[in-house]
């Protein structure tokens, strides 16, 4: 690895800024809506994923838990019939539903037939639901107090304690929701591997944790 040298964000936003014409063009661009919310600030954002209900962090899990492996223009052609037949996601009436009847709702045409996805909804109920109980708090302020210096962190807590949440799963659901974290997508494991700062295995320890460092000098930088 080289670790010493990789490229600032200066230089990183300079060829950026190269490739889409001109710093204002890269900066309209950065900007734009993503998935349906403008960026935030610091700040904004930490207060707007507080105030999240808990029942739209399971529905986000639920979305990115289906979409993965999937068409996700079918996945959100079907959503409304998920919120529906899963009460909004509503934590406490997810928790009381039996598993009969998570097989029926599992097996309706007007979702995607998954049981072994569906089950994940109950599951990830769970989870969330015991962290509130726990620590008092709700699970939005559970994310919200977690530190982006260490998403990886948190990333692994939703895959350890959650049901198919590894991978790029809760990082998405997570993006989605506001949270401050980075996405491993093919270009950005690109990046990193043209950068030396990983070598090994994307999601090993040793290149999670040299991936966290760099994205943090990255926003300390900028």
């Amino acid at each position: 690895m080289n670790l010493n040298n990789p490229e600032t964000f200066k230089a990183l936003f300079k060829r950026a800024a190269e490739r889409k014409g001109s710093v204002r063009a890269l900066e309209v661009l950065l900007g734009k809506k993503i998935l349906g919310k403008k960026l935030l600030d610091d700040t904004a954002a930490q207060q707007y994923v507080a105030e999240l209900s808990d029942d739209r962090i399971l529905a986000a899990f639920t979305k990115q838990i289906f979409k993965s492996g999937f068409v996700w223009r079918v996945v959100e052609n079907k959503w409304p019939d998920f919120e529906e037949h899963f009460f909004n996601f509503n934590i406490e009436k997810m928790l009381m539903m039996p598993e009969e009847m998570l097989e029926r709702k599992a097996a309706d045409p007007k979702i995607i037939r998954n049981y072994n996805k569906v089950k994940t909804i109950k599951a990830n109920a769970q989870m969330m639901f015991d962290i509130t109980m726990d620590k008092n708090i709700s699970f939005a302020q559970f994310i919200n107090d977690w530190p982006s210096e260490d998403i990886i962190g948190l990333w692994a807590y939703l895959k350890k304690h959650g049901q198919r949440l590894g991978g790029n799963t809760g990082p998405y659901a997570l993006r989605l929701l506001g949270k401050d974290t980075f996405i491993l997508s093919s270009d950005v494991e690109a990046y990193l591997r043209a950068q030396q700062i990983i070598d090994g295995g994307l999601q090993s320890k040793k290149s999670l944790t040299a991936i966290q460092a760099h994205f943090n000098k990255l926003k300390t930088e900028s």
